[in-house]
């Protein structure tokens, strides 16, 4: 079943790279008593994903935040060393949170599973975003195609934002 506006979302745990190196998050620890902005991308570095979908989260990451928003998250279905290398190569000044779910567990959980895809050999994220608050999901857009970005921009989030 599908994630939807009203709902918590899933108990997972996350691999993130920390200063000693790999390390975990859960879900609780990215949303309890947060209003969060957490985008779904079926990978890290593939096109779409670099150079449209999380652009537009680093340039308005200042605007999110000063329309209530506490962090901003992405999460992809790849090990912790490709996603610490995104975020390097992104230049996101710390403003975005890179989530690995190396086992698809959360995805899988939340049904936005895509696949498993030719392209990629294994199921990965569908494109994604959502806004939850303490972990209730209250705005959720998921792309019909995985090579667009528009319902799951940063744009479409300020929008539901107001």
């Amino acid at each position: 079943m599908t994630l939807k506006v009203g709902d918590r979302l899933p108990d997972a745990t996350f691999k993130i790279m920390t200063a000693d190196g790999p390390g975990e998050m859960s879900t609780a620890d990215l949303t309890s008593g947060k209003t969060i902005v957490l985008f779904g991308v079926p990978g890290a570095f593939t096109p779409t994903c670099h150079m449209n979908h999380l652009p537009g989260f680093v340039e308005h990451a200042e605007t999110l935040k000063n329309k209530g928003i506490d962090s901003i998250a992405v999460v992809s279905v790849n090990d912790v060393f490709v996603m610490d290398a995104w975020e390097k190569a992104s230049n996101t000044g710390g403003n975005i949170t890179f989530l690995a779910d190396t086992g698809a567990d959360f995805v899988e959980a939340a049904g936005l599973g895509l696949g498993p895809a030719p392209i990629f050999g294994h199921l990965r994220s569908q494109r994604f975003a959502l806004i939850a608050k303490d972990g209730v999901v209250s705005f959720l857009a998921i792309e019909e195609s995985p090579g667009e970005a528009t319902k799951t921009g940063a744009a479409a989030i300020l929008e539901a934002l107001g």
